[in-house]
Order: structure tokens, then sequence, then C-alpha cells
């Protein structure tokens, strides 16, 4: 299971490339649908359960513009059985809808991943500024 968790990440990576440009469709395949399930998000929010979670991490993506760029600076990661993490830094410049100027932005990231019929899903996430 862990060199498919490395395959995994890449395609976790590249739904947050798409995320920060405003779309938010590849973040919610990998979201689970089962509870428990948690979202912390940077701007302190707590969303509990997986209807909850999800809901709020996919409107996220509606206040960000096509020019937004990133990447993930891995620290951590493991897969073992049916858990899997990874932490770090998400880095980024992101197009904010209302703003003319483009907005660094650096998040402490942790995510928490269970493997559910044959695919990772997120089931939990907690972001914020250092």
């Amino acid at each position: 299971m862990g060199a498919r968790f490395e395959e995994f990440m890449r395609e976790r990576e590249a739904a947050s490339g798409d995320y920060i440009r405003g779309d938010a469709t590849a973040l919610e395949s990998l979201l689970t649908k089962r509870d428990p399930a948690t979202f912390m998000s940077p701007g302190g929010d707590v969303a509990v359960g997986a209807s909850e979670a999800a809901r709020a991490q996919i409107a996220g993506a509606a206040s960000f513009g096509p020019a937004s760029t990133g990447h993930f600076e891995v620290l951590g990661h493991g897969a073992s059985g049916d858990l899997a993490y990874w932490t770090g830094r998400q880095i980024a410049t992101m197009d904010i809808k209302g703003r003319e100027l483009p907005v660094p932005m650096v998040l402490r990231t942790t995510e928490i991943f269970r493997f559910e019929n044959d695919e990772w899903k997120l089931v939990h996430r907690h972001a914020d500024m250092p």
C-alpha cells in the first residue's frame, strides 16, 4: 500500500492545484463520505462529520481565481494498514477574488487519509498560517 500512497500523493497535490485555481472537483472526489471526518480551516473554523467537512472544504474554492500557483513541501508522510498521512507546508501565490495583487500564502498542513473501497479518502485536514 505504500507505493500506492506515493502515487495518491501526486493526485492529492494536483487536486490542491485545481482547488487554489477555484475548482474543487478533484478534491471533492478525494473526500470521504463516511464518518468520522473533520476539517480545521486556516480561518479557525472546525467542521465535524463527513458531510459538513466536505461542504466547508468545497465552498472555500470559490474565493480563488485561475492565476493561483502552489506546491506541497512534504516534511513527513507514511501509510500503514488503512491509514496514511502527510504533514508539511502548502506554499502558494494566491489569486484571490476581489484583490488586485496576488497574495503569498504558506499553510502548515496535516492531512489524514483512510483506505475505503480500494481508494484513499481524506478524513481529516488541519491547515493554519504560521
